[in-house]
């Protein structure tokens, strides 16, 4: 994928739902969500437990994020084979984006979502790719 296209994925992915964020701050998954926070991105924590990370509600599920919230960006925080149902939530809600973050690849998903019309970037830090393109 090329830089401009991570570039615009990165501008007008404003709503970034974190599947699989961790409440401590000494994991990526944390790191990477306030960091994204702190650039002004709104972020929606997504994780089976919980009533608030980084301020925000909690969600258990994609599915559970009320209608009106429009989410621009999944990036998920999940292991490879947990992918799919979260992908396919990801393409009922309407999601442009699909990012797997770093060791996070699955081609099925990906073409799956690719099929409906979703960009999907695998085994890449958003933060990392966000502090690369803008930040130098």
């Amino acid at each position: 994928m090329k830089d401009e296209e991570l570039k615009e994925m990165l501008k007008n992915g404003e709503t970034i739902a974190v599947v699989g964020i961790s409440p401590k701050e000494d994991r990526p998954s944390f790191r990477v969500a306030a960091y994204l926070q702190s650039k002004s991105y709104r972020i929606i924590p997504v994780r089976p437990d919980g009533d608030t990370i980084l301020g925000e509600k909690v969600y258990r599920n994609l599915m559970d994020i009320p209608e009106g919230m429009e989410v621009d960006v999944v990036d998920i925080f999940r292991k490879s084979e947990e992918v799919p149902p979260i992908v396919e939530e990801a393409i009922r809600r309407g999601a442009k984006i699909i990012w797997m973050q770093e060791g996070v690849i699955h081609q099925k998903a990906g073409e799956e979502a690719e099929k409906a019309g979703l960009k999907v970037v695998m085994d890449r830090c958003m933060k990392k790719e966000h502090q690369r393109l803008f930040e130098t």
